[in-house]
């Protein structure tokens, strides 16, 4: 049992060590400039070991956001009967990157992301794509119908809203952007 806790703690001292590397090279030198073998040179690891954790360089870049859109989704559908998706919402937000390590990746992401238009682009068309998951929800919530422009509308609202959040510092200017995104995104609702 311990073993295997030391090994997944080795695993994701490896892929964390992987992924601080490569936002710190694209936000210095670029998405393009970059090549695996300089991260793998920088995380102090092999190639072939980024390869076992991330199949693309793109994967690599993504990496938190796809893990935010997995967290956020078994967040929401696993919220016990009653609860509003956007009380889901908000204690996803809550309690996600509290970590010191969290905000030292969020801070290069966000260095990472304003010296990569492109990789600003793919993060925005991967938070659209999940935020139609979200309408769907937000429609079985109001019952309407997930086509329909209000549930829609309100998952855009929230995945704006998400990325705003989730680049606040922590603290109490965190906390006022996710009860205002809170107040917002449901005065929407309400208005469906």
């Amino acid at each position: 049992m311990t073993e295997t806790g030391l090994r997944e703690r080795g695993k994701a001292r490896r892929r964390a060590a992987i992924t601080r590397a490569a936002y710190q090279l694209f936000a210095e030198r670029g998405y393009d400039a970059t090549t695996v073998a300089d991260i793998a040179e920088a995380a102090e690891v092999s190639p072939r070991t980024i390869a076992m954790y991330f199949p693309a360089k793109q994967d690599i870049a993504m990496s938190r956001v796809s893990d935010a859109v997995a967290d956020l989704t078994a967040a929401i559908q696993s919220r016990p009967p009653g609860v509003s998706v956007t009380d889901a919402l908000g204690r996803w937000l809550r309690a996600a990157q509290t970590e010191p390590e969290d905000l030292e990746q969020r801070m290069l992401a966000r260095r990472m992301f304003a010296a990569n238009p492109q990789l600003a682009a793919l993060r925005t068309a991967r938070l659209a794509a999940a935020m139609r998951g979200g309408a769907a929800v937000i429609a079985a919530d109001t019952n309407s119908e997930p086509s329909a422009i209000g549930p829609r509308l309100a998952a855009a609202a929230a995945s704006a809203m998400i990325a705003e959040v989730l680049d606040t510092e922590p603290g109490a200017a965190r906390e006022e952007a996710i009860a205002a995104s809170m107040r917002f995104i449901r005065a929407g609702i309400a208005a469906l």
